[in-house]
């Protein structure tokens, strides 16, 4: 995807994929190849995402905004709640695939408490990094952009932030036991509660703020005050 949508590599998860590379002159293809008009769709919808206080987005706006007709745009998706599942796939391919990367380094005995804490510490960062550099994305993440959509869209971001909530947990069980906890599981589930309910809150203000308040502001600090 464009700049709008970030590839799951590593640094991609984080920062959009230039839209230029590959671009080819105009009139030198006449029809876009497999594929490549439903990627445009999604990239759009994006974009119009990122402006600030946006309306909710039309179809017909959409089709506008592509200069395409709406019925070339079912061609592609039977309905708009299609493409917003299609953002959606394409956030937690890209989140969950970095967090695997995270949370599947396994730490030594002895650096056990530290190495969790700053695996949960790089998953939030992970989060509130991506929605920064996605600001469409973002407003999907939480919802702002799904307000009178379909249930089912909420009902996704809903199940990603608990995935996020039981990565976290898994992060931070062995340092709670590490520590001495009598109820380590306990433990680790209040912190990981209190984790995914300040990623939500840093990326809605970062929505709210018209995307002046940058999630990642005073991350390290704040992250201190809670691990």
């Amino acid at each position: 995807m464009n700049e709008h949508v970030p590839p799951s590599t590593e640094d991609a998860a984080l920062r959009a994929e230039d839209a230029a590379k590959g671009a080819v002159a105009p009139g030198a293809r006449k029809r876009p190849r497999p594929g490549e008009r439903r990627e445009q769709i999604l990239q759009t919808l994006a974009a119009m995402l990122e402006q600030p206080g946006a309306e909710r987005i039309t179809t017909a706006a959409l089709a506008a905004r592509l200069g395409v007709s709406e019925a070339a745009l079912y061609r592609h998706f039977a309905s708009k709640a299609q493409m917003f599942e299609g953002l959606i796939d394409f956030i937690e391919q890209a989140v969950f695939t970095r967090v695997a990367q995270i949370t599947g380094r396994e730490p030594s005995d002895a650096a056990v408490p530290e190495e969790c804490t700053r695996q949960a510490m790089r998953v939030v960062a992970l989060l509130l990094q991506f929605g920064e550099h996605n600001p469409g994305l973002a407003r999907v993440m939480v919802g702002d952009a799904l307000v009178l959509e379909h249930e089912r869209l909420q009902q996704r971001m809903i199940q990603f932030f608990d995935r996020i909530e039981s990565s976290l947990r898994q992060c931070l069980r062995p340092a709670a036991g590490a520590a001495g906890s009598a109820t380590p599981s306990v433990d680790a589930q209040v912190a990981a509660s209190v984790l995914t309910a300040f990623i939500q809150g840093r990326l809605q203000r970062f929505a709210r703020s018209g995307f002046r308040r940058l999630p990642t502001e005073h991350l390290e600090a704040s992250l201190a005050l809670m691990l």
